[in-house]
């Protein structure tokens, strides 16, 4: 894609929507920012066993991190990781600032079993407040 020097791909579980961002980068020599953000927890932690959220987030996110560098590996893409914390439109919105992202690559499965994860609110949020396009993917699995 002509112009296009930096992608964020926000992913909600599925790394399908890597490979499209890779895809849409292959002859441009395009940065990929994969991005995963975990909902802010606002529970009681002492009630579930967990004590430092920090370290159950990093560990999730070390797997995370395996699979997206296996990918790009084999792809061989120029692909950089982040996992954050927080409000999942304002923490896409606020990497695709701090990334100066030229494209946000979002999508969900049709019928997953989290429907909304991506859908409705989040999307529309995302659009309204981005600094660049928003290519909205729907996968057919």
């Amino acid at each position: 894609m002509k112009g296009i020097r930096k992608i964020l791909v926000a992913v909600n579980g599925s790394l399908d929507l890597l490979r499209e961002g890779i895809r849409l980068a292959e002859d441009e020599k395009t940065w990929i920012t994969v991005l995963k953000v975990l909902p802010p927890y606002e529970g009681d932690l002492h009630l579930t066993g967990i004590r430092n959220i920090k370290d159950v987030i990093q560990l999730g996110g070390n797997g995370f991190a395996k699979e997206v560098q296996q990918i790009a590996d084999e792809a061989r893409a120029l692909i950089k990781t982040r996992l954050e914390q927080g409000k999942i439109d304002e923490k896409i919105i606020d990497v695709a600032h701090e990334e100066r992202c030229d494209l946000i690559i979002m999508g969900k499965k049709r019928g997953g079993k989290i429907k909304n994860f991506f859908g409705g609110n989040i999307v529309e949020k995302v659009i309204a407040g981005s600094p660049c396009p928003v290519l909205y993917v729907m996968d057919e699995a």
